[in-house]
């Protein structure tokens, strides 16, 4: 499925972020460093877009190319997603074309906030997971997702893997050296895992240098003041990952699902009663939860990180609401669990304004040896 919005091609003006992702708008003829040449860029108007405006013009092509005649996704399904099929040892493929769709469901569009999170090619072991690039410069992305092994009794006390982030890619092949960004540290929330293996899942990645915002590469904002996810029917959002499929094999290409966010009251009641026997989440007031799609379809292993993105109903600026913890439902479970992130503002806000004043003092100490 391809986007066709004027946004995701050459034909746009569009801002640059300074390390504060402060837009800084290219001048006529000129040129700021860090930005696309004249001949990367042919503006079609005077406008510019700003991040929440390419965030909600994401997501609006995403829920349109969705509901497109089943027939085109059956079509589709069957030509591109042949990471999903699953042949029997006769050598024939018996499923159904519904059936071969990912379990984290289908192929996505370019989603410019998209990162690859990367510890090794084991599957079992690590593997990879998603994040969200949230600045020119982090990536918010799971705690558990920088350990190999992930239960408390694994993590505490250890320090987390440095991992690798791939940014600006759909496809598991594009991770290569040149998507690839140079990681400076990961900061784990201070709280993570301290009463279970799900507790205050949230790690921040600082990239080295500020990566350059375009077309490929766009963060998606946090939530604004007043902007805290209704938990009630109806609340729609999308997830995006390169999670296992039918196969329980990693899907080649980056897909996506629209899931309705459950009842938080319900699915607290459900982990309550599996979590006396097994390492389930412990469903508290900083998590919140989804359901799987109206085709049956839910996120699995390699999901996690990700950022799930809504529409806030009251002015229709998309932002991201959670990230996902518990991704195991993988067509077993009813509930994906997620860190609620209005919850975690305040936590996220002083690691990303402790760079922003090293980055000033850095800046004010240069000066003053050059006067």
């Amino acid at each position: 499925m391809s986007w066709h919005s004027p946004i995701f091609h050459n034909e746009v003006d569009f801002r640059n972020y300074n390390q504060n992702s402060v837009p800084i708008k290219t001048p006529i003829g000129g040129q700021t460093r860090n930005e696309l040449s004249s001949t990367d860029i042919r503006p079609l108007s005077n406008k510019s877009l700003s991040r929440g405006e390419i965030a909600q013009r994401v997501l609006t092509d995403i829920f349109i190319k969705m509901w497109l005649p089943l027939v085109v996704l059956l079509i589709f399904s069957y030509v591109y997603l042949e990471d999903a099929q699953v042949v029997h040892n006769s050598g024939h493929v018996t499923e159904s074309l519904r059936s071969r769709r990912m379990i984290g469901g289908l192929l996505s569009p370019h989603v410019p906030w998209q990162a690859m999170v990367y510890l090794n090619d084991s599957i079992l072991d690590g593997g990879f997971a998603g994040g969200a690039l949230i600045s020119d410069r982090w990536v918010l992305t799971a705690g558990r997702n920088l350990f190999v092994r992930k239960s408390r009794e694994h993590t505490q006390g250890k320090k987390p893997i440095i991992p690798k982030v791939f940014l600006g890619i759909t496809r598991y092949d594009q991770a290569n050296a040149s998507k690839e960004v140079s990681v400076e540290k990961v900061v784990l929330h201070p709280g993570f895992q301290n009463k279970s293996d799900w507790d205050n899942d949230l790690a921040l990645i600082q990239l080295k240098e500020p990566v350059p915002m375009n077309k490929d590469v766009m963060s998606i904002p946090l939530p604004g003041r007043g902007q805290d996810l209704v938990e009630e029917a109806g609340v729609e959002g999308i997830i995006t990952g390169w999670g296992w499929g039918v196969s329980f094999t990693p899907a080649k290409s980056l897909k996506h699902i629209v899931v309705p966010v459950a009842s938080h009251s319900s699915c607290m009641e459900e982990y309550i009663k599996k979590g006396q026997l097994t390492s389930k989440p412990m469903v508290d007031e900083n998590m919140f939860c989804t359901e799987a799609s109206e085709f049956n379809e839910n996120v699995c292993f390699g999901d996690g990180g990700g950022a799930l993105a809504v529409q806030d109903p009251k002015d229709g600026s998309v932002y991201a609401a959670g990230i996902l913890s518990f991704d195991k439902t993988c067509g077993v479970e009813k509930y994906a669990v997620y860190m609620k992130l209005s919850a975690y503002m305040p936590w996220i806000n002083s690691v990303l304004r402790g760079d922003c004043e090293k980055s000033d003092r850095f800046r004010s100490n240069l000066i003053s040896k050059m006067f």
